[in-house]
């Protein structure tokens, strides 16, 4: 089963699971995780081939939500769940193909859409890292940077450093063979009918209003919502909005 980092205890409240984007891990979440568990257990998980999850030579979001299935049959049958981008579409998958575990669902800052952009140059910075060379963070931040890897990536990456084992928690290569499914999501017909929360950030891409009519054909109670001044990383640009806004959906 995935890792879980379990924040509170359970309460009358169906759990909450978290699941992180691309390149990210469980312990990204640690600070709005926290906070939300003052009603509910909150569960983040790390995705398989990220953080201390198992690896698999398969990353597509059909196995991905098997993931999480198993991680909600552990934590009672039902939960609340928040997506990132890879997450995000990990969640409208888990909605569409298990619906029954899913009570409310968050997704942010993603469509169920193919993008045409590839994160494989991030990969590529990753590899670049001589780790025989790495002490501290800062001194994989510094060969990033060399990479051209802006500085905010730069500490993102490096959460997913292991610097006592020389290693990145992150199974490049299978990422790697696998970019092409991640950056996609599968057809599908059929839809799920319960709450939806699409959040994007205002300063994003991502979301864009030609992709309102997939989400609602496969999502018809799908609402909208923008955070002002965030971009993408909307959960770290505006995290206090970004939390008021799920509380209050969750809440609803």
């Amino acid at each position: 089963m995935l890792n879980t980092i379990i924040h509170g205890s359970p309460t009358e409240h169906p759990p909450l699971l978290i699941a992180h984007g691309l390149y990210g891990s469980g312990r990204n979440w640690g600070v709005i995780a926290r906070r939300l568990a003052d009603q509910r257990q909150v569960i983040a998980v790390d995705m398989r081939n990220h953080g201390d999850s198992p690896w698999s030579d398969r990353h597509d979001y059909p196995s991905m939500a098997e993931d999480l299935t198993e991680v909600i049959a552990h934590h009672g049958g039902q939960a609340d769940v928040i997506g990132h981008s890879m997450g995000g579409k990990t969640v409208m998958m888990l909605a569409l193909n298990h619906g029954e575990v899913v009570r409310r669902l968050v997704v942010a800052d993603i469509a169920p859409v193919p993008y045409s952009h590839t994160q494989l140059p991030f990969i590529a910075a990753m590899r670049a890292v001589d780790l025989s060379r790495v002490e501290r963070r800062s001194d994989a931040e510094d060969m990033l940077a060399e990479q051209g890897v802006e500085k905010a990536l730069q500490s993102f990456f490096t959460q997913s450093l292991d610097l006592s084992g020389k290693r990145w928690r992150l199974n490049l290569d299978a990422l790697a063979a696998n970019m092409p499914a991640i950056m996609s999501f599968p057809e599908r017909s059929g839809h799920w009918a319960g709450p939806a929360l699409f959040l994007a950030g205002a300063e994003s891409d991502y979301v864009r209003p030609e992709h309102r009519d997939r989400i609602r054909a496969l999502f018809p109670a799908a609402r909208f919502a923008k955070i002002p001044g965030a971009g993408h990383w909307l959960h770290a640009d505006k995290p206090r909005e970004f939390e008021a806004a799920v509380r209050t959906f969750l809440n609803a």
